[in-house]
């Protein structure tokens, strides 16, 4: 049974953040902002955090929840041995079977639609939280505010694709038709056909993802902030508190303690009695600095393929794949051959082979992120669980989760998000 506590503590002086993402440096930062000392401690982890090898897109389009009733009816056409993006490898079968019970019946109607509700709150000042932040260390630059495309290559799939899209909710960003002078840029880029294409605007994307990291930390200990690599191998309830025991037996204490270590959460909160039934759902990039890409063409989805193209400063990134599984589980060299498979298709300005990665998303059956507060200490508070949007949702996270240490109002209803509604 949880543990009795005040509701709040009572001013907080100091924090301990696990996970070293952008979730977690976010959360981190916005915790400094409130002139609370923060210590942040990343773990050295076997599969690399996804933070750094995503697309970079701020998608503030997404509001409607992956768990859907479409989407269950996609999945078969989008099978990776269809030539989709969808993979669920057989090795990981323990893995994904039960998860995808859970997805299947979080796609009924009134959840998604309570979901689609959620995210849309959630999604609303994402781009505002990332300009505030960004502004506060002086990396405003790193923020590119151009939209990005969508791209068809038969005029099959760009009716059905523009049909698709014009009946889904994109919250505040907006939709229309790319002009005949984007066609014309559009096609450049490829020597396949270019049979339809429409921009969205009010997304936007990171200029260069090192660079974003490299940023947020550097203003995490301009404001005095510690960091720790260290493995935290589980939490313990000690009179109300949580205490985070690090591999080699340090213990980590604090009037604060937020859990924001991407798949690896679930394994934390199971070390308390909450188990959190989290998967690491496995994307692919490969990523070229060879190329002749537009530096100003924003991100560019080939919806047919399932795969974004975004130029950083650092290069092309091609990046697809959702792979349920483990984080544990070796990578499959298959993702990376069908990515250069597209991109030689599709005649890119890309150095092909290019350079592979492989990382693991946080995601939780209804699509939702976890940010709340654990009932199980008084001091416990998660932000994990963001699947795609964990770049786009981090500065509002960490805006979020600083207010409910601080007892304040967070800016958007958290009740959605929070862990007892898996009935942990």
């Amino acid at each position: 049974m949880p543990n009795d506590f005040p509701s709040r503590s009572s001013d907080p002086q100091n924090a301990v953040v696990i996970g070293g993402g952008v979730v977690g440096l976010a959360t981190a930062l916005a915790l400094q902002k409130r002139d609370i000392s923060v210590t942040l401690i990343d773990s050295p982890s076997a599969s690399p955090a996804a933070s750094w090898g995503n697309a970079g897109h701020i998608a503030i389009e997404q509001v409607e929840p992956l768990a859907s009733r479409a989407t269950i009816r996609s999945m078969p056409r989008r099978l990776f041995w269809r030539g989709g993006a969808l993979s669920l490898p057989w090795r990981d079968i323990g893995a994904w079977l039960p998860f995808s019970l859970r997805l299947v019946a979080a796609t009924s109607p009134a959840r998604f639609a309570a979901g689609r509700a959620a995210l849309g709150q959630a999604l609303g000042d994402a781009m505002g939280s990332w300009r505030r932040l960004l502004g506060r260390i002086g990396a405003d630059d790193l923020l590119v505010e151009d939209g990005h495309y969508i791209l068809w290559e038969s005029a099959a799939s760009a009716e059905a694709g523009r049909a698709h899209w014009a009946a889904t909710d994109i919250g505040q960003a907006r939709m229309r038709d790319a002009t005949s002078a984007e066609m014309t840029r559009l096609a450049a880029l490829t020597s396949a056909s270019v049979a339809g294409a429409v921009h969205i605007a009010g997304s936007g994307q990171i200029a260069d993802l090192d660079a974003l990291g490299a940023a947020l930390r550097t203003g995490f200990d301009a404001a005095g902030g510690s960091r720790i690599e260290a493995r935290i191998d589980r939490l313990a309830i000690e009179d109300g508190r949580a205490v985070a025991i690090a591999a080699d037996g340090t213990r980590h204490t604090a009037d604060a303690m937020v859990i924001a270590g991407g798949a690896a959460s679930g394994a934390l909160m199971a070390s308390i009695g909450q188990r959190v039934p989290i998967i690491a759902e496995r994307g692919y990039h490969i990523q070229s600095a060879d190329t002749g890409w537009p530096h100003d063409m924003p991100p560019v989805v080939f919806e047919d393929r399932s795969m974004i193209v975004t130029r950083f400063r650092s290069g092309l990134r091609a990046a697809s794949f959702v792979e349920f599984g483990r984080g544990a589980s070796p990578a499959d060299p298959r993702k990376w051959a069908r990515l250069r498979k597209h991109v030689a298709a599709l005649g890119l300005s890309f150095g092909l082979p290019g350079t592979e990665w492989m990382g693991a998303r946080p995601t939780l059956p209804d699509y939702l992120p976890a940010i709340g507060r654990s009932d199980r200490a008084f001091n416990l508070f998660y932000a994990f669980g963001h699947q795609h949007l964990g770049l786009t949702l981090a500065a509002t996270t960490g805006d979020a989760i600083a207010a409910l240490v601080a007892g304040d109002a967070p800016p958007f209803d958290l009740t959605p998000f929070d862990l007892k509604r898996f009935g942990v």
